[in-house]
C-alpha cells in the first residue's frame, strides 16, 4: 500500500534566493500592523474594555434583532448578541456597565415582556479596573512566553538561533494583531489564548528546521551555509506541510460552525499557522543566514583561507 505524501521527499527548492523579499515583506506587514494597532485600534471585547455580559435562554428561533429591541430601553450602550451551544443559548454583551442597583431585575422584566419564555441565567459585570488588569496580564503572559522561548533556544542552540527565532515570533505576533485590527474580530481572552497557541506552534516548527540545520552543520562541515540551509528546509518540508495541514483540518470546521464566539479564535489560529509556517522558511532561516554566515562556519572559513587561489582557466 502506497503512502499518501503531501510533498515529494526529494525537493531541491532554493528558498534562500527569496530571503530578501521574505524579510522585507514581513517587516513591512508588521510595521503596518503596528500602525493598525494604534489606528483604528483593536475591537476590544468586554474582557478588556469593561461592560456587562448576560447569558440568556430564549425560545428556539428567536432572532437577534428581537433580543436587541427587548433590551435597548435599558440604556446599556451597544448590544451584541452571540449564539453559543444550543440554538436557545445566547450571550448578550452591553457596551456599558449598569448604574441601576437592580439591573438584573430590569433585564428579566424586559425579557418577560418582549420575549415570553426567555430567562436570564447569568449576569457578569466587568469594571474598568478589572478589564485593565486583564489586558495587562494578557500582554504580560505573551511577553513571558517570548522570554521563556528565548531562554530555551539560547540554552539549546547558539545565540544566532535564539535571535532569529524570537525576532520571527515578534513579527508573527504583530501580524496576527494586525489581523484582528483588520477583521474587527473581538480581541478578548480568547485572542490572547490564540496568540499563546501560535507561539507554541511557531516555536515547534522553527525548532524542527533549526535542529536539522544544526545536524547538517556537523554532517556537512565544508558546505557553505546558504545551500546547507536550503538543504535543511527541503529535508523538513514534508513534515512541516503535513503538520500544518493536520492542524488546519482540525481548526477550519471550528471556524465554519463554531459560531461567533469561536470564529475569531479559530480564524486567528488559521492565519497564524499560515504565517508561522511561511516564516520558518522565509524569515527565521534568512535571519540565521545573515547572522551566522561567518560565525556558524568558522571551520569552513579557516579551510577556505588555506585553499590556494584558483589559477587561470586552461586554454
Amino acid at each position: 500500500m502506497r503512502k499518501l505524501r503531501l510533498m515529494p521527499t526529494d525537493t531541491q527548492i532554493q528558498f534562500m534566493q527569496g530571503r530578501f523579499a521574505g524579510v522585507i515583506t514581513s517587516a513591512g506587514l508588521s510595521t503596518l500592523s503596528i500602525g493598525l494597532f494604534f489606528y483604528p485600534g483593536l475591537n476590544l471585547g468586554v474582557d478588556f474594555r469593561g461592560g456587562t455580559v448576560a447569558e440568556l435562554q430564549v425560545p428556539r428561533g428567536t432572532r437577534a434583532d428581537a433580543i436587541r429591541n427587548a433590551l435597548a430601553q435599558l440604556g446599556l450602550g451597544d448590544i451584541t448578541v452571540q449564539q453559543f451551544g444550543s440554538p436557545e443559548d445566547v450571550l448578550v454583551g452591553f457596551g456599558a456597565r449598569p448604574e441601576a442597583a437592580n439591573v438584573e431585575g430590569a433585564i428579566t422584566a424586559s425579557l418577560h415582556e418582549a420575549l415570553p419564555g426567555a430567562q436570564l441565567r447569568r449576569l457578569d459585570i466587568v469594571g474598568a479596573k478589572v478589564s485593565g488588569e486583564m489586558f495587562r496580564n494578557g500582554l504580560l503572559a505573551t511577553t513571558l512566553a517570548l522570554l521563556a522561548v528565548l531562554a530555551y533556544i539560547w540554552f539549546r542552540f547558539d545565540w544566532q538561533f535564539g535571535i532569529g527565532l524570537v525576532t520571527t515570533l515578534v513579527l508573527d505576533i504583530t501580524k496576527t494583531v494586525g489581523f484582528f485590527a483588520v477583521t474587527r474580530f473581538e480581541f478578548d481572552l480568547n485572542a490572547i489564548a490564540a496568540l499563546l497557541i501560535l507561539i507554541g506552534y511557531s516555536v515547534t516548527d522553527k525548532v524542527v528546521v533549526y535542529d536539522r540545520i544544526r545536524e547538517n552543520l556537523k554532517k556537512h562541515q565544508t558546505m557553505p551555509l546558504r545551500p546547507l540551509i536550503d538543504l535543511s528546509i527541503n529535508q523538513t518540508l514534508g513534515r512541516t506541510i503535513a503538520t500544518s495541514t493536520t492542524v488546519l483540518l482540525s481548526i477550519v470546521p471550528l471556524a465554519i460552525i463554531g459560531g461567533p464566539i469561536l470564529r475569531g479564535f479559530a480564524c486567528a489560529i488559521i492565519f497564524g499557522i499560515v504565517i508561522g509556517t511561511s516564516s520558518s522558511i522565509f524569515i527565521a532561516s534568512p535571519i540565521l543566514l545573515f547572522l551566522g554566515e561567518k560565525r556558524l562556519r568558522p571551520r569552513l572559513a579557516r579551510i577556505s583561507r588555506r585553499l590556494p587561489a584558483p589559477g587561470p582557466a586552461p586554454g
